[in-house]
């Protein structure tokens, strides 16, 4: 990582997730990984959930430190551009203009990290013009805790040598 990175606020997010969805009716589980990546100039979330997507996004910092812009990819073929803020443990995405794909309907997402920042709590919305919004899903994020460093699997340990005599 980058010495600009060491301490940025998105590092929060760094790390593997598990990913619940919750659609009207239906809920689905997932998975999602955030990186840094080129040196520490872009943060990356690859995410898949059964049901939905399979998705990359990536986050650039905005040059005023105080926003940023997420470019989203889905195997759908879809590409969107979402205005980001990220401050007080609170992360929002929006779209409300047309970018790569029509604008057919606004789109925004709030969510809350927990106090220990392994949980995030959040709900899409989209709306036909900025006006009324509508609740479309709910997403929780829990994090992966690390395996324990010295809780190698025997299979990912280097073989020893043997003294031949």
């Amino acid at each position: 990582m980058s010495k600009g990175r060491r301490n940025n606020p998105l590092n929060a997010f760094t790390g593997e997730w598990t990913i619940e969805a919750t659609f009207p009716g239906a809920g689905a589980g997932g998975h999602a990984v955030f990186e840094w990546v080129l040196g520490g100039q872009y943060l990356v979330e690859r995410s898949e959930v059964p049901g939905a997507p399979d998705s990359i996004a990536i986050v650039t910092i905005d040059p005023d430190k105080e926003s940023y812009t997420q470019h989203y990819f889905d195997s759908r073929g879809v590409v969107r551009v979402y205005a980001m803020t990220f401050s007080g443990g609170v992360w929002t995405l929006s779209r409300a203009s047309p970018d790569f794909t029509p604008l057919d309907f606004w789109q925004r997402f709030k969510a809350t990290f927990s106090e220990d920042g392994n949980t995030i709590n959040g709900a899409w919305e989209n709306s036909e013009g900025g006006a009324h919004w509508e609740h479309d899903f709910d997403l929780t994020y829990t994090k992966v805790k690390p395996k324990a460093q010295g809780a190698a699997r025997q299979s990912d340990r280097k073989p020893t040598r043997k003294k031949v005599s």
